[in-house]
């Protein structure tokens, strides 16, 4: 069995021991923890010498700038990888291509990028794009193959329905090339992972959802001739017993304002996104939020995107990776509140767990499900 890859979370939003928008009681500690370049960089470090394999930079309307940010952070680290979110539509693919070339040789190769196509169309208007999810969608294609063409060195034409580039090119090519993920569950989505990406990344629902998910998107690559590797996003609440653990995503609930989850609720209802669709659907019952043994919805009562989280002891939570393991999931991104002592928890009690497990696994080569049924 193949090692898996674990990494961390950049909070550019801001730290604290609450999820977002959760009340702040009198006795509890708490303090939101600013995006400041040093607390950033203390989380980078921290994930660092953990052995987190990447950091991931979020983009959107409340994070800080994922290119600056991430930047700003390569000599403050010296291994740790930059996994860069960005929305395409927004600059060139040229530009793009440009950018991560630069940040490439800048950091010594320590970049991957995740391209976020984006499922709010709110959102998206802020930013001056009025495209439907559809056209987001054939836009994304074009705009990630023009980039890998760019980093090939040699000058490159397109004329497609959303680009028109002639000479598309960057100066220093990066070598390896960064690796591109990406996430999406709806059909168009998925058909965009399959032609173009190295990696499909999902939010994280019953290992049996995401293999359904996995299965889809790599029949629909193999009809490509490519071949993906697949990940999650997840947060996680690791404890040395499983009563510490569900005390602590019961103490995270207890200090929710309703009045924020009301509002969640009410804006995620409006999302264009499948896979925020189907998180929703994960947080609907918020008396019965353990949706699988170990996995819990409760971050997406009051957060949109992830809302979901890994819950346990060590061991049940090495046991669920493994479970996710075995629908074809390779990477982890991870994160939890705070995300430094989070990180810790993770660090020194999930993961020597999940390695020795993974060094005594026979070594089988599974073949790929491709089958048509």
């Amino acid at each position: 069995m193949t090692t898996p890859h674990f990494h961390w979370y950049l909070p550019t939003t801001g730290d604290g021991r609450e999820v977002v928008g959760a009340a702040v009681q009198e006795g509890f500690a708490s303090a939101h923890r600013p995006a400041s370049l040093d607390y950033l960089a203390l989380v980078a470090k921290t994930a660092e010498q953990l052995g987190f394999e990447a950091v991931l930079t979020p983009t959107g309307t409340w994070c800080n700038d994922a290119w600056v940010t991430a930047a700003a952070l390569i000599p403050q680290t010296s291994r740790l990888k930059f996994l860069v979110a960005f929305r395409p539509g927004l600059v060139s693919p040229t530009l793009a291509a440009q950018q991560a070339a630069a940040f490439h040789e800048l950091s010594g190769g320590r970049l991957a990028l995740n391209v976020v196509t984006g499922g709010d169309r709110t959102e998206q208007a802020r930013f001056g794009d009025r495209l439907s999810k559809d056209e987001r969608y054939a836009r994304t294609t074009e705009f990630v193959k023009i980039v890998r063409e760019a980093w090939s060195g040699t000058p490159f034409d397109f004329a497609g329905e959303y680009y028109d580039v002639a000479g598309a090119v960057v100066h220093n090519p990066p070598s390896p090339v960064p690796e591109v993920f990406f996430g999406g569950a709806s059909e168009a989505a998925r058909e965009t992972a399959a032609q173009t990406v190295d990696t499909y990344l999902t939010w994280t629902e019953p290992p049996a959802a995401v293999g359904e998910l996995v299965d889809d998107v790599r029949r629909r690559s193999a009809r490509h001739g490519r071949d993906l590797s697949f990940g999650i996003r997840a947060h996680v609440i690791a404890r040395d017993t499983r009563e510490e653990a569900w005390a602590e995503a019961r103490k995270l609930v207890d200090r929710m304002d309703r009045s924020v989850i009301e509002f969640t609720r009410a804006a995620i209802a409006k999302a264009e996104s499948e896979g925020q669709k189907r998180q929703a659907q994960l947080s609907s019952d918020i008396e019965n939020l353990e949706v699988y043994p170990g996995l819990w919805a409760g971050y997406g009562l009051v957060r949109g995107g992830a809302g979901t989280a890994l819950v346990g002891s060590h061991a049940e939570i090495a046991d669920l990776i493994a479970q996710y393991r075995g629908v074809g999931i390779d990477h982890f991104v991870l994160s939890g509140q705070p995300h430094i002592e989070e990180a810790f928890w993770f660090a020194e009690g999930v993961r020597p767990l999940v390695e020795k497990a993974t060094q005594s696994a026979p070594q089988v080569e599974v073949e790929p499900k491709i089958s048509e049924s």
